[in-house]
């Protein structure tokens, strides 16, 4: 059997008991299929990147499956008839990372951020004001007629 990292997305208006229901829905249709559910790590609600079905956030739960691709097929599949799966998304990886999810560590774990590389360098040097020339004129008197 292959081990694959499920992450799917499900409306905000639904309550963590709906989404722990869901999540044991697909259990049984993993489970049914000879595979198992490892790992689950529900991250709580995020706000979306863009607007989904007018969700402008969304539950994430991440899933660690050991089973048959027909059977993560199925859970797919019925992922896809569901109104309350807005996306979802398998990967097959060669084994389950041991721990917690980068979502699920600490911002000080995580290394440093680019912010925190220092400060940033612009090629051009800071600007002047006499670098764009001599200044113009205007005369009031040309532009009349």
């Amino acid at each position: 059997m292959a081990l694959y990292e499920h992450v799917f997305l499900a409306r905000q208006d639904l309550s963590p008991q709906q989404v722990e229901a869901l999540v044991e829905q697909y259990r049984g249709v993993i489970e049914e299929a000879g595979g198992k559910i490892g790992r689950v790590e529900n991250w709580g609600i995020k706000s979306l990147a863009y607007r989904m079905d007018k969700n402008r956030k969304a539950h994430y739960t991440l899933m660690n499956i050991d089973a048959p691709a027909a059977a993560v097929k199925e859970v797919e599949r019925q992922m896809g008839l569901s109104e309350d799966v807005l996306r979802f998304m398998t990967i097959r990886v060669e084994e389950h990372e041991e721990g917690p999810s980068a979502m699920m560590q600490r911002r000080d774990d995580r290394g440093p951020r680019r912010d925190d590389r220092g400060p940033r360098r612009d090629d051009r040097g800071p600007r002047r004001d006499d670098d764009r020339g001599p200044r113009r004129e205007r005369n009031n008197d040309e532009g009349a007629a």
